[in-house]
Formats: structure tokens, C-alpha cells, sequence
């Protein structure tokens, strides 16, 4: 048995597979691949079958979405490392050996995400993980390469190995016993954000998470959801209620919640302003499916949240007020 397996979760993305899948192959040797299939009704299985049949195959038996699909297929893989591979993605060539070498050097490094660029700007980081990803206070995601929408240029200032808070969906490196020791993804997230509270509850039992610059993929990017879908500003705002609610420091809890219900509230206010109407209605939704099932997330709240989990008091300040909008790096850092 190899000692990676590449997992990549696939729901009607057969034009995806034809496309992404070569690079993998040809620059995956040291990996067992996999495609979990989501109940696909296109033609993603015949596709696989005919042009890729080295390619294991895993089938679910319904469109669980991002997060019970991995866990749901994730339990038919032994190999000691998971790669977890967005079918948008482009590899390249000796892009495992660096983390392989970085898992092995600390027993304490649980996941891993190497350095995404933009496919279609390839000079360019990518929104979903770019340079590593870390949360302010308030639970704002944001990385090293992209704040907010304003992405940096690769001009290779983030070729280096740093601990960072959280790693990209897009392209995530988990240890498989602590994928099982975590219980995998919250199945009630569903897709968005479900990375960065599997990364938050693994800071809680003291794993780190790392970004690895050595390593280089391409994402594409809004292959299932664009972020001109309202279905993603939905899940986004919920699934971050849900995180804060599981992880959050009790001292914290209560005034943080608070705090961003306002900050969300004018989030709505400006998407209203611009004409979004959709993306408004679909805060309120997000808020009123995350009353419903807040009893749910405060029972799956443990006994040993991390008070040092946020890179900087305030993301919304630096970006907004001090109009700081990149080089991460030289804001005040906790979590060194």
C-alpha cells in the first residue's frame, strides 16, 4: 500500500475528470487515486471506466456534498495520508514530495496545503486557500495571498513553510488517524467552511496545520458553486455561525456571536444597496437555519477550545479602515 491517497470528490463533473485527471496521474506516482462519485448523472462513471481505468472508483450512494461525501468514502481508504483533491485542480510536477517530507519530519503536523494558484491567471494566488488560511477573532476567514477579493500576485514571497489556522478545501493534506480521531467533517455544514472547522477542532487537540510553499497546484475555482451564487453566501454565513458556536472559547461565546449577527446585518444591508437582493434573503435564510439548529451546535461543543485561535483582532479593520490589503504577515500575530 502507497502511503498518500489522492481522494477527489466528483458530482457531474465528467468535462472536470477529462480535463484535471492527466495531471494527477502524471505526477502522482507516490499516490493510490481515487475519484469518489456523489451520485453522479452524467456521464462520470463511463468516463472514468474508458479513459482512466487505473483510477479506483468509490460510489456513494446519494449528492452528500462536500462534506459527508469525504466522510462517507473516506471510510473505504486506508493509506496513511489523504489528499484531498478538488476535480478543478491542476498539479504539478513534484508536488507531493515536499509535504510527504514535512509530514515526516513533525509527528504533530496533522494537514498541509500547498501553495494554489489561479488557473486561469496563473501568475496569480486563488481565492479558495492562496498562501495558507487563518481567522480573525470574529471568525473572518482570510490567507496569506487574498484578502477579502483582493489577491495578490505569486512574486514568490510566500515560498516558504508556515504554521498557519486552516487549509484549503481545494487541496487538503489530513493524517488519516486524525481525520478518524476528529470524526471528519461536520456533516451539517455540508459544503463551505467545513475545512476550516475540521482545522479549528484539530488546533483544539493541540495538531497543526501547515502551508507548504514548495508545493504548487492550480484551482480553477467555482466549479460547483461561483461566488455569484446565492446558495454560497448562504452556506458561508451559516456554516461560519455554525463554527463559531462548536469552537469558540466560552468566555468568548456569547459576545462574539453577538458582534457578528451586526456585522452580518450590514453585510446584508450592502448586498441590499447593490441590487443583490438574493444574497440578502439568503443571510436572513442562513440566520434562521442557524436559530434552528443552534441547540444542535452548542451540544457538539467540547471542553478544550484554544483561546489563541485568530491571527488578528480584526480582518474588517485592517482591510477596511487601515486599508491593508495584503502581506498578511505583518499584522500582529497570535498564533506565533
Amino acid at each position: 500500500m502507497k502511503k498518500i491517497a489522492i481522494v477527489i470528490l466528483n458530482w457531474n463533473g465528467a468535462k472536470l475528470l477529462q480535463q484535471f485527471l492527466p495531471s494527477v496521474l502524471s505526477y502522482s506516482q507516490e499516490a493510490t487515486i481515487y475519484v469518489a462519485d456523489n451520485a453522479s448523472t452524467d456521464e462520470s462513471i463511463s468516463v472514468l471506466k474508458t479513459q482512466f481505468p487505473s483510477i479506483k472508483i468509490i460510489k456513494n450512494s446519494s449528492n452528500f456534498g462536500f462534506a459527508q461525501g469525504y466522510n462517507e468514502c473516506l471510510k473505504f481508504v486506508e493509506e496513511e495520508i489523504y489528499c484531498l483533491v478538488n476535480s478543478d485542480i491542476e498539479v504539478t510536477e513534484n508536488w507531493l514530495a515536499p509535504i510527504l517530507e514535512l509530514f515526516d519530519k513533525n509527528e504533530k503536523v496533522a494537514i498541509i496545503q500547498p501553495k494554489i494558484l489561479d488557473f486561469k491567471e496563473k501568475a496569480y494566488f486563488e481565492y479558495a486557500g492562496a498562501g495558507g488560511g487563518f481567522i480573525d477573532r470574529f471568525g473572518y476567514p482570510f490567507c496569506r495571498g487574498r484578502i477579502f477579493d483582493s489577491i495578490e500576485k505569486d512574486n514568490g514571497q510566500y515560498d516558504d513553510v508556515k504554521m498557519i489556522f486552516w487549509a484549503s478545501g481545494a487541496c487538503f493534506f489530513i493524517r488519516k488517524k486524525v481525520f478518524r480521531e476528529l470524526e471528519g467533517f461536520d456533516a451539517d455544514f455540508f459544503a463551505h467552511q467545513e475545512e476550516i472547522d475540521l482545522c479549528w477542532r484539530s488546533h483544539n487537540l493541540h495538531y497543526e496545520t501547515y502551508y507548504c510553499g514548495f508545493s504548487k497546484v492550480y484551482h480553477l475555482g467555482g466549479g460547483t458553486l461561483s461566488n455569484t451564487n446565492p446558495r454560497k453566501t448562504f452556506l458561508n454565513f451559516r456554516n461560519s455561525l455554525f463554527m463559531l458556536v462548536k469552537n469558540l472559547p466560552t468566555v468568548h461565546l456569547i459576545w462574539i456571536l453577538l458582534i457578528r449577527m451586526i456585522l452580518d446585518g450590514i453585510a446584508g444591508i450592502q448586498f441590499l444597496f447593490q441590487g443583490k437582493f438574493s444574497h440578502f434573503t439568503a443571510i436572513i435564510k442562513a440566520h434562521f437555519y442557524f436559530y434552528a439548529l443552534l441547540v444542535k451546535m452548542f451540544r457538539k461543543r467540547k471542553n478544550n477550545q484554544q483561546s489563541n485561535y485568530y491571527f488578528t483582532t480584526s480582518i474588517i479593520y485592517h482591510y477596511f479602515i487601515k486599508k491593508e490589503k495584503i502581506v498578511v504577515d505583518k499584522f500582529n500575530n497570535s498564533l506565533s
